[in-house]
């Protein structure tokens, strides 16, 4: 085991990679001198991002290349790096560099001084990012504090320095689906906060698009909350009463001998009950899903090839399969 460990996952990262290495490498060499490793993984990139990693590995014996069979995603492209790593202590970061490598010591000092597992760095503010952007976010979190029986702290990210222990338990959790930031609060131990402001993009463009995003929030959703699944029941009883009220007032008007033209109102009804039967079977679509997504079984990714200290016992998605004939290790 070495004293720490640095995870980056890397998509489209070609421009950004060489300062990457520079900054994260002189942290690390100042914090625990040659007793670290830097665990890069490659998620499927499709420019020059793979062969730097190369490049460097072949002449920097702390690095850990990690190069995936395909584009997985940032959470699993994440898992396949904690899954692999080795350290004490783990320091998740970015690799466009918005999240500053320098704050390592500072996040070191807190988790010692208070004893904590977790050290999550929370953004006061996020300087390159749009109105819009920044907007979205913040709803985002809020919406799923108010959703959610976990407490996921409010404008955080996957920026975080974590313990073994930590990440052992976190490691222990098999779903495909997911929000790592959720998963650390959920597991528990103490975990404290650590203010820092984000920088811009050191270069290149967001791989966060909306519609990323937009996939992130619904897999944090259903993955830590069931109130969707409650909104059937209570926009049943609601639609219920409705029901009632219009019959009264049908009955009654019947009664009182007035003729009721009713087709605005009729389609009226049946759009808002089709509407609401529309949004609550697309909610139960979402759950059963996932339902069906881990009844597979199948492991979370692929490592297709590994540069660096050799791994015994490396798994394919932490499901506790032995590493498979297509997985290829590299020692430098």
């Amino acid at each position: 085991m070495t004293a720490l460990s640095i995870v980056i996952p890397c998509y489209n990262e070609a421009d950004c990679i060489d300062e990457l290495h520079r900054r994260v490498s002189a942290v690390a060499q100042a914090q625990a001198g040659s007793d670290y490793e830097l665990v890069l993984i490659n998620d499927g990139s499709k420019d020059t991002t793979w062969a730097a990693m190369q490049r460097i590995a072949a002449s920097d014996p702390q690095l850990v290349a990690i190069n995936l069979s395909r584009n997985h995603g940032h959470q699993l492209a994440l898992t396949a790096g904690l899954d692999l790593c080795r350290g004490a202590h783990i320091l998740i970061l970015d690799a466009d560099l918005q999240d500053s490598p320098e704050l390592l010591p500072e996040m070191l000092a807190a988790m010692h001084a208070e004893e904590a597992d977790v050290v999550y760095a929370v953004r006061r503010a996020r300087a390159g990012e749009s109105a819009a952007k920044k907007a979205t976010a913040a709803l985002f979190y809020r919406l799923l504090a108010a959703l959610t029986d976990t407490s996921i702290p409010l404008d955080t990210g996957d920026f975080r320095l974590m313990s073994r222990r930590a990440l052992d338990t976190f490691l222990s959790l098999p779903e495909q689906a997911r929000f790592i930031r959720g998963m650390v609060a959920w597991i528990g131990y103490k975990q404290i906060p650590f203010a820092y402001d984000r920088d811009a993009r050191y270069a290149g463009e967001t791989h966060y698009p909306f519609t990323r995003m937009l996939r992130l929030a619904l897999d944090a959703i259903t993955g830590f909350s069931t109130t969707p699944l409650r909104f059937a029941s209570h926009a049943g009883l609601a639609l219920t009463g409705i029901s009632l009220l219009l019959l009264v007032y049908i009955v009654a008007g019947w009664l009182a001998g007035n003729t009721v033209a009713g087709w605005t109102s009729m389609m009226f009804v049946i759009v808002g009950i089709g509407a609401a039967q529309m949004f609550v079977l697309g909610m139960i679509g979402e759950y059963l899903g996932r339902l069906y997504m881990e009844a597979k079984g199948r492991p979370l990714y692929i490592v297709s090839e590994v540069l660096g200290t050799a791994r015994s016992g490396t798994r394919l998605g932490h499901r506790g399969d032995e590493l498979a004939s297509g997985v290829q290790h590299r020692d430098q």
